[in-house]
C-alpha cells in the first residue's frame, strides 16, 4: 500500500512538472530537438471512457515528433504520423493527409532515431512479431519506451478503423461493438508505426505494443490486428523520457480514473471477429 502511494505521488508530481514544461514555449522548442522523448496527448483511459474531444492541433503535435500513432476529434479514424506527415485511416477505408487545424484527443509521437536496425523475414503473424520485438525489449530494458518503424512487404495485413462519433459519446468498448470497420489486405507494401509502453504505464496507456499501418502508396491503413511479414526492415528507437499533456475539458475532469479499465483495453486491442 505504501509503495502504491509513493508511485501515485511520483506520477502526480511528474505530470505537474510536465504541464509546466508544456506551457513554456521555450521548453517545447527544446523538447522538439530531443529525439528521446515520447510525447503523449491525454490518457488512453480517458479515451476508453469516451473523451473524444480534440485538445491539441495537428500543427502542435508535429512540434513534438515526426512519427507516431493516435486518433482524431470525435474518434474520426486512426492516426498515423510518418516522416512528419499526419494521415487519417478513416472508417470507410480511405486514407488522407490531415489539415494542421484538425485536433487530437489522444496520441503518442516522437522524433525517430535509428538506435537499432534489423531485417525481418517470414514472420507468420502478429504474435510472432511481438515475440521478436520483445526479445529486443528484454535486451535493451523493459522499463523504457520504444518507437518502431517497419517498412516492407506483407503477405497479409489486417487492420481496423472507427467511424466518427456524435455526442453524447459512448465508452470506446461500446463504440467498437457497432462502429469499427475491418479491412484485410494481401501482398501489400507499406509501413508499421509501433509504440511499446512499459508495465508501469498501465494507468496511463496500453502496456506492451500498439501498432498502426499505412500502405506505401498512402491509400490504405489502420490499427493493426493481424499480419504476415514477407520481408521488412525494422528501425528501432530507444526513448528515455516521457511527457504528457492533459485535456482541459469538463468531461475529462469528471472521470474517475482510479477505475480499472484493463479488461476494456484488452477488448479494444482484440479482433472481435475471432
Amino acid at each position: 500500500v505504501v509503495m502504491k502511494k509513493v508511485i501515485c505521488t511520483y506520477f502526480v508530481l511528474f505530470i505537474a512538472i510536465i504541464m509546466g514544461v508544456c506551457g513554456n514555449p521555450d521548453s517545447v522548442e527544446a523538447g522538439r530537438k530531443d529525439g528521446d522523448t515520447i510525447f503523449q496527448v491525454s490518457l488512453l483511459q480517458g479515451l476508453t471512457f469516451g473523451d473524444y474531444n480534440g485538445n491539441v492541433t495537428v500543427k502542435e503535435l508535429k512540434r513534438h515528433g515526426n512519427i507516431g500513432i493516435g486518433t482524431f476529434d470525435r474518434l474520426n479514424g486512426e492516426l498515423i504520423m510518418l516522416d512528419g506527415v499526419v494521415y487519417r485511416a478513416a472508417g470507410d477505408g480511405s486514407v488522407e493527409v490531415v489539415s494542421n487545424k484538425e485536433t487530437i484527443p489522444f496520441s503518442n509521437v516522437t522524433y525517430l532515431d535509428a538506435d537499432k536496425t534489423k531485417n525481418l523475414k517470414n514472420v507468420a503473424d502478429y504474435k510472432e512479431l511481438c515475440g521478436e520485438l520483445n526479445k529486443l525489449v528484454e535486451e535493451r530494458g523493459k522499463n523504457r519506451f520504444y518507437m518502431i518503424r517497419v517498412d516492407g512487404l506483407f503477405k497479409e495485413m489486417n487492420v481496423r478503423s472507427v467511424r466518427a462519433q456524435e455526442e453524447p459519446y459512448k465508452p470506446l468498448v461500446n463504440v467498437l461493438e457497432y462502429d469499427q470497420t475491418f479491412f484485410d489486405y494481401k501482398d501489400i507494401e507499406g509501413s508499421i508505426v509501433g509504440l511499446y509502453c512499459p508495465p508501469y504505464m498501465s494507468s496511463l496507456n496500453a502496456v506492451g505494443w500498439h501498432m498502426h499501418f499505412i500502405s506505401k502508396d498512402k491509400t490504405r491503413g489502420g490499427h493493426i490486428l493481424g499480419l504476415n511479414i514477407v520481408d521488412a526492415n525494422l528501425t528501432w528507437d530507444d526513448t528515455n523520457a516521457f511527457q504528457m499533456l492533459l485535456p482541459q475539458n469538463k468531461m475529462f475532469t469528471g472521470f474517475d480514473l482510479t477505475i480499472d479499465q484493463s479488461e476494456d483495453i484488452k477488448k479494444v486491442e482484440t479482433d472481435i471477429r475471432k
